[in-house]
């Protein structure tokens, strides 16, 4: 086994020390205990400690291999109730009214059956584990306290049981439950970095080259420039921060701005036209990403000259739709990359989609589908 397995089995042997089940043992092994005393002192009583002893201790063995065993049904599970009982009744003929308190133990396993075939005849069964004994012909045979006793006694027991596996499934459902939200809050994370740290970089590497050769060139628009570099590098610590806290500052309205202003710095003409406003949150949320993920896609993948933005409504369904030239073969066929993969879950959780073609001329065209909620 390796290190991290045996660290893992240290973990869940933690978990389980200090979980429910713990106590719960706990509580059934002090019941257990406290039944047995009456018993030892009985057969003592009677100069059968030795016997009866050995006889209990098969018989505790039994029960507790019973009760514990996974809550499903399997074939051996009968014989033991079988032998079980065996060992109830028989041993009354030899020890007598000391023997009487194990008929609550035989109450409390008929009811776990009972409960895992979901049987009402095994619970009425049960429940005449010990009255039964009272129908001995031989009365000084039999404890009548300890007999009328033992459907409580099982009852207890049972309880103890049946609270310790509910509190069990609760734990591991709350566990399971804590495992998928860390997951699902790495999955965000991590699709937020790409979106929004990744799409400032694009621009900042973009930004910086234009610098360069405006320096260059001895270009006055570089001090312009220079503002600009700065203003995203704001922007991108801005970003972190609001990733890193999960919150949610994305306007559409400020991305048009932005992706017309970055598209025309590259040199590429843009045309932009909007037919809709006061969009929901989380629609114009999911637009803004497909709009950045649009607008570095054509800056990364393309040698573009031209570029338009067309953000329409139609029947309650809001499309997007970004449409460049100079679109450059795509290393692998294929290949969407992790941008388009965070967008498309991003999309698919609102209801809507993505379509993307392209022509033979280099005319690439980008849409997003998305309904408008009413």
């Amino acid at each position: 086994m390796t290190l991290h397995g045996r660290r893992a089995r240290l973990r869940d042997l933690r978990a389980r020390l200090k979980g429910p089940s713990w106590v719960g043992g706990l509580g059934l092994a002090a019941g257990i205990a406290g039944l047995c005393v009456p018993v030892l002192t009985g057969l003592a009583a009677s100069k059968a400690l030795a016997g009866g002893a050995v006889a209990l201790v098969v018989l505790l063995g039994l029960h507790v291999a019973f009760i514990t065993e996974s809550p499903v049904r399997r074939a051996g599970a009968w014989w033991i109730v079988a032998v079980q009982a065996w060992l109830t009744y028989l041993p009354l003929t030899m020890f007598g009214a000391a023997w009487t308190p194990v008929c609550g133990l035989l109450t409390g396993a008929v009811l776990v059956m009972a409960a895992r075939i979901r049987s009402v005849v095994l619970v009425l069964l049960a429940l005449a584990c010990g009255p039964v004994v009272l129908a001995a012909p031989d009365r000084t045979m039999i404890d009548p306290l300890w007999a009328l006793a033992a459907p409580l006694t099982g009852l207890a027991e049972y309880a103890v049981i049946t609270l310790t596996q509910r509190a069990r499934r609760l734990g591991e459902a709350r566990t399971e439950v804590m495992r998928r939200a860390v997951a699902m809050e790495r999955r965000r994370f991590t699709r937020d970095l790409h979106d929004l740290v990744g799409h400032r970089l694009t621009v900042l590497v973009l930004k910086v080259q234009l610098l360069e050769r405006l320096v260059a060139e001895g270009d006055e628009k570089a001090r312009v420039e220079v503002s600009e570099t700065l203003e995203l590098l704001r922007n991108l610590s801005a970003d972190v921060r609001a990733v890193a806290h999960g919150l949610r500052s994305s306007s559409l309205a400020a991305e048009l701005g932005s992706a017309r202003s970055l598209l025309e710095s590259a040199r590429v003409r843009c045309q932009i036209r909007v037919s809709c406003r006061d969009l929901p949150g989380d629609v114009e949320e999911a637009l803004t990403h497909a709009l950045r993920e649009g607008v570095t896609n054509v800056l990364r993948h393309a040698e573009a000259r031209q570029c338009s933005v067309h953000l329409l409504e139609r029947d309650h369904m809001v499309r997007l739709t970004i449409r460049n030239d100079g679109v450059r073969p795509p290393r692998r066929p294929g290949d969407a990359g992790q941008g388009l993969l965070n967008l498309a879950d991003r999309v698919s959780a609102l209801g809507g989609w993505l379509e993307a073609t392209s022509s033979r001329t280099g005319q690439f065209t980008f849409s997003v589908y998305v309904p408008r909620k009413k």
